[in-house]
């Protein structure tokens, strides 16, 4: 079966084929990078206005790289949500539109979900197990017991994970996007040069909080006049920005691995899954590895490819979901945010 993927939840527009819900015979990505990079972040009516330009042309490329033309399509998926509504609606008039024109069944796929089954696309997604989506728009635990029975367990009460990193480039001019920016530059710092918080790592608590680790940041470069549009020059500050940039990093990814460590314990599962675009990260990778290994657990992260938005994933659950697909497609609409499932219950003594 042959799944057409269309992803435009952010500033990526992305169109794949993919065979049975698991062999990608082509993933197409175009990115927005330097249109939004002179801002530090994305500007939504931007990235809406490029989808726009880009989306024909990325989806013919990625029929086209598959070897295949459009009457041999069998199913096409679409993201329907969670993200910015006015980039999903673009994917999501495109798909509609494109189902109406040919009859090719419609199913849309939620965001999170998508990355959530991307080892779909790698061998397999474990279950049970734990699953961290951690990107710039969320930072959310999952407990997966099979694909029907996904529940929250922890979540950000602020900031997403890949927004505080992208937040922290931005102050120290590192450029955008600001995660790859602040890994890079942290490669030569010292992670424990510059003491920073480490938000709701009390045992038990699940959740997580990014907003004062970015306010302990803005809060020591704003006392060395670093911030100061007003001050001739730039001034010295006493650390460097890779020993900032380690340092924050560093907190960062302690955060991440003691929740997921927590998380582990508390659905009592033997495989943690890592998803979204800062599982793209070196030292995240590296840390919570070295935590599976001591604690007992299987860490499974997917290829660096399909760590960040990209259709494979959404033409996997697209497959995974079929028998939701259809063919009156008028009343489909995008959602800018929904929870994918409730929380779960909590178990005795949590």
């Amino acid at each position: 079966m042959l799944t057409l993927g269309i992803e435009t939840s952010c500033d990526d527009t992305a169109a794949a084929v993919v065979r049975d819900g698991h062999e990608v015979l082509s993933s197409i990505v175009s990115t927005q990078d330097q249109i939004h990079s002179p801002f530090g972040g994305i500007v939504p009516e931007m990235a809406s206005r490029s989808h726009l330009e880009k989306i024909d042309n990325v989806v013919t490329q990625a029929i086209d790289k598959a070897g295949l033309t459009l009457s041999e399509i069998d199913l096409v998926a679409v993201t329907a949500g969670p993200g910015l509504i006015g980039s999903l609606l673009v994917g999501l008039s495109f798909a509609k539109g494109l189902s109406f024109a040919t009859g090719l069944p419609l199913v849309p796929v939620d965001h999170i979900q998508g990355h959530l089954m991307t080892l779909d696309l790698a061998g397999g997604t474990p279950f049970p197990s734990v699953a961290l989506v951690a990107s710039g728009g969320h930072t959310t635990l999952f407990e997966l017991r099979s694909p029907d029975s996904i529940h929250i367990v922890g979540t950000t009460l602020d900031d997403a994970a890949g927004e505080a990193l992208d937040k922290a480039a931005k102050l120290l001019g590192l450029g955008f996007p600001g995660g790859p920016a602040i890994e890079e530059a942290a490669q030569t710092g010292d992670p424990e040069a510059l003491a920073l918080p480490r938000p709701l790592m009390q045992s038990g608590n699940l959740d997580f909080s990014f907003s004062g680790l970015k306010t302990a940041l803005f809060t020591y470069l704003q006392r060395h006049g670093y911030l100061d549009r007003t001050t001739a020059g730039q001034p010295r500050l006493p650390l460097s920005t890779a020993d900032l940039a380690a340092s924050y990093l560093e907190a960062v990814v302690d955060v991440l691995v003691s929740k997921c460590r927590n998380a582990v314990k508390f659905c009592d599962v033997p495989h943690l899954v890592v998803v979204g675009g800062v599982a793209r990260n070196g030292h995240l990778r590296k840390k919570m590895g070295a935590a599976g290994s001591r604690d007992g657990f299987q860490v499974h992260f997917p290829p660096p490819s399909l760590c960040t938005d990209n259709a494979a994933m959404v033409a996997a659950m697209g497959h995974r979901t079929r028998n939701k697909a259809l063919t009156d497609v008028f009343d489909l609409n995008a959602y800018s945010t929904k929870s994918l499932r409730t929380r779960g219950p909590r178990r005795k003594g949590h």
